[in-house]
C-alpha cells in the first residue's frame, strides 16, 4: 500500500499540475510573444545589435509556446505522444529554447555593456552584421548541443517498442544520460550564467559610476541596473531548480545510487515540479524586451494607438 501512494502522486502531478501549468504559459507567453514579433517586423524602422537578439529570442520562445497546447493535453486525459517524430520534435524544441533563450539574453547583456562603453558604436560587435553572425552561431551551437538528445530518445523509443515517449530526466540509458546531462548543464547553463552575471555586474557598475558622475542633474540609472539585474535573477531562480533535479532525478535511477522505489519517486516528484519554473521565462521575456529595446516600446505603443485611431474612425464613418 505505500508503493501504491507514493507512485500514484506522480500521475497526479502530471495531470492536476502540468497541464495548468503549460496552459496558463502558453495563455501568457504566445500574446506577448507574438506581439513582440510582430511589432519588430512592422514597427521598427531600422534595427541595432539588440533587436536583432531579442528577436532571435522572441522567436525562439514563441515556437515553444506553440508546442505546450500538445503538452498539456496529453498530461490532462494521461496519454503519451502516439508520434514519435512529434515525441522527438518537441522534446527538441523544448531543450532548443531553454538553451538559446539564455544565450541570447548573454549577448543582449554584452551589447548593452558594450553601448555603455562606445556610445558611439563604433565597436565591430555592436553592428548588425555582427549580431547576424553571433545569432546564426549561437543557433548552431544550441542544435549541436542539444542534437545527442535524438540520439538518446531514438535508443529509448526503441527499447520501449516506440510506445513511450519518456522526458529528459527519465530516458533508459542511465550511465550515458548522466554524463550528457552534466555537460549540457556546464556548457548550456553553467557557463552562460556566468557570463550573464558578469556582464550584469559590469553593466551596473559603469551605470553607478556614471550616476555618481553627473549626481545632481536628476538622471538615474537605478531602472537599467535592476533590469540587467533581474535578468541574471531570473535565469538563476527559474533555471537552477530545473538543472539540480534533472541530474539527481537521472542519478537516482542508477543501480549504484541504491535508492528505495518511493525515494525515486519523491526525486522525481520535485523534478516535476521544477519544469515549468523553468520554461516560465518564455511568459516573462517580453517584459524586457520593452525595458531593453532601442525606443521599440515607443514605436509599438505608437502604432497600437495608430491602428485604435483608424479603427474608430471607420466605426464612425460607416455609422
Amino acid at each position: 500500500m505505500p508503493v501504491f501512494n507514493c507512485t500514484v502522486q506522480n500521475d497526479l502531478l502530471l495531470k492536476y499540475y502540468l497541464t495548468p501549468a503549460y496552459a496558463l504559459e502558453f495563455a501568457l507567453g504566445f500574446p506577448s510573444n507574438l506581439l513582440v514579433v510582430l511589432g519588430y517586423v512592422f514597427c521598427l524602422p531600422e534595427w541595432k545589435s539588440t533587436n536583432v537578439y531579442l528577436f532571435n529570442l522572441a522567436v525562439s520562445d514563441l515556437i515553444f509556446l506553440c508546442t505546450l497546447p500538445r503538452l498539456s493535453y496529453l498530461y490532462a486525459y494521461s496519454q503519451s505522444e502516439d508520434c514519435n517524430f512529434g515525441c522527438i520534435i518537441n522534446r527538441y524544441i523544448l531543450h532548443t529554447n531553454l538553451y538559446s533563450s539564455i544565450l541570447f539574453m548573454v549577448w543582449v547583456s554584452m551589447d548593452r555593456f558594450l553601448l555603455i562603453r562606445h556610445p558611439s558604436r563604433h565597436h565591430f560587435l555592436l553592428t548588425q552584421r555582427a549580431a547576424l553572425c553571433l545569432s546564426i552561431v549561437t543557433w548552431v551551437a544550441v542544435n549541436i548541443q542539444v542534437a545527442p538528445l535524438i540520439f538518446f530518445m531514438v535508443q529509448d523509443m526503441q527499447k520501449e517498442n516506440l510506445t513511450l515517449c519518456q522526458d529528459f530526466g527519465s530516458l533508459g540509458d542511465v550511465e550515458n544520460m548522466l554524463g550528457y546531462s552534466l555537460g549540457l548543464t556546464v556548457t548550456g547553463y553553467l557557463l552562460p550564467l556566468l557570463g550573464l552575471g558578469l556582464f550584469s555586474y559590469h553593466i551596473s557598475w559603469l551605470l553607478r559610476a556614471h550616476e555618481e558622475v553627473i549626481q545632481g542633474s536628476g538622471t538615474s540609472f537605478r531602472r537599467p541596473v535592476r533590469v540587467v539585474t533581474a535578468v541574471a535573477a531570473m535565469f538563476l531562480v527559474l533555471y537552477l531548480p530545473y538543472h539540480v533535479m534533472r541530474n539527481v532525478r537521472i542519478a537516482s535511477r542508477h543501480p549504484w545510487a541504491g535508492m528505495h522505489r518511493c525515494s525515486m519517486v519523491y526525486i522525481e516528484s520535485v523534478y516535476i515540479l521544477s519544469r515549468p519554473v523553468a520554461f516560465l521565462h518564455s511568459a516573462i521575456n517580453p517584459v524586457f524586451y520593452f525595458f531593453m529595446g532601442d525606443k521599440f516600446r515607443e514605436l509599438l505603443l505608437a502604432k497600437i494607438r495608430g491602428l485604435v485611431r483608424r479603427i474608430e474612425q471607420m466605426r464612425g464613418s460607416a455609422m
